[in-house]
């Protein structure tokens, strides 16, 4: 990006072509008296016409670049800086065994919820985000980060059996608060994925779901599971294993008590697209504040048309006292 700060000087360029006119039309109207026109016998009256206009058009040029000059010509670079608001923002995972129901075909409700919920990382590449997983007891799969590309590989190693199986919301939720305790984020909010009803731990889930009001966090709370009864995978030691169909049994009132404390929201997924549906409108819910900010950074150039202009001065001052000197 190319400017000048003092555009309005560059009307002096006016000048330019007035002194040649000028300097051409009373050039003859000077004259010398001689004692004796013998002096001038050999010497030539009028100089080449290359010597007459060369030091003239060295001198309006110099003229020109000083004029240009002093209009302060910069070049500028565009600079953008973006200024986030991030949210913080732990993700609580259900790993009990009923999490391997196949009512999400072709994959179990924990697979499906593993996809579902590393597309919501991508989605928000300014908010840091943790993850809790929970059973009978809980514990943080990964911190509060930046860092996705690690997140989203420890969601994919999430696995049942990590813990012994139970469902422990209360604690799992007390958990997360845990780690958004200490947060400075203006927005802090858990979302909890759970597929059953509190059977285990010692922190009842309203009591949880106080805590994290005190602690301004907001809970959305997922219930998964389709209504009814569910196909889950057994091992069976005469037949090996095998798919039993069991009524799906969601603490439906519970987790909208949650949600209700803490001022979030109670979703139910009874599929992979409701589920996706879901996060995705949690994303939209709680948007992080991004701003962006363009300026231009320039930089003074004058000195690309002073520096010719003092060595043009310069050379002109030389050959008038040589090459271009001239008889009077």
């Amino acid at each position: 990006m190319f400017r000048f700060a003092y555009p309005y000087v560059l009307c002096a360029l006016a000048l330019v072509p007035l002194a040649a006119w000028y300097v051409l039309r009373h050039r003859g109207e000077r004259s010398v008296a001689y004692s004796s026109l013998d002096l001038l016998l050999g010497a030539g009256l009028e100089a080449p016409a290359w010597k007459r206009h060369f030091a003239l058009a060295l001198r309006l040029l110099v003229l020109t670049l000083v004029i240009v000059a002093l209009a302060r010509p910069q070049t500028g670079r565009s600079k953008h800086t973006t200024y986030s608001e991030g949210i913080d923002i732990m993700l609580v995972l259900d790993t009990s065994g009923s999490m391997q129901a196949q009512d999400f075909e072709p994959k179990n409700r924990l697979n499906v919820a593993k996809e579902v919920v590393k597309d919501f990382i991508v989605k928000r590449p300014e908010d840091r985000i943790g993850l809790v997983v929970f059973s009978a007891d809980a514990m943080t799969q990964c911190p509060l980060t930046l860092d996705h590309a690690l997140l989203s590989r420890l969601v994919d190693q999430v696995d049942f059996g990590m813990l012994d199986d139970g469902t422990a919301i209360g604690v799992a939720l007390a958990t997360a608060c845990n780690r958004l305790r200490t947060s400075k984020a203006k927005s802090k909010i858990v979302v909890l994925l759970t597929d059953g009803q509190n059977n285990a731990g010692m922190v009842d889930p309203t009591t949880a779901a106080r805590v994290a009001a005190s602690l301004g966090l907001k809970v959305y709370t997922v219930g998964v599971g389709t209504r009814g009864r569910a196909p889950i995978p057994v091992d069976d030691p005469v037949f090996g294993r095998r798919l039993i169909s069991v009524e799906v049994d969601i603490d439906e009132d519970t987790l909208r008590k949650i949600a209700t404390i803490t001022h979030g929201r109670y979703f139910r997924a009874t599929d992979r697209e409701e589920l996706l549906a879901i996060y995705d409108q949690i994303d939209k819910l709680e948007k992080t504040k991004v701003e962006s900010e363009t300026f231009v950074e320039y930089t003074e150039r004058f000195v690309w048309f002073i520096v010719p202009a003092v060595g043009l001065f310069l050379l002109e001052l030389g050959l008038a006292e040589t090459v271009l000197r001239e008889t009077p």
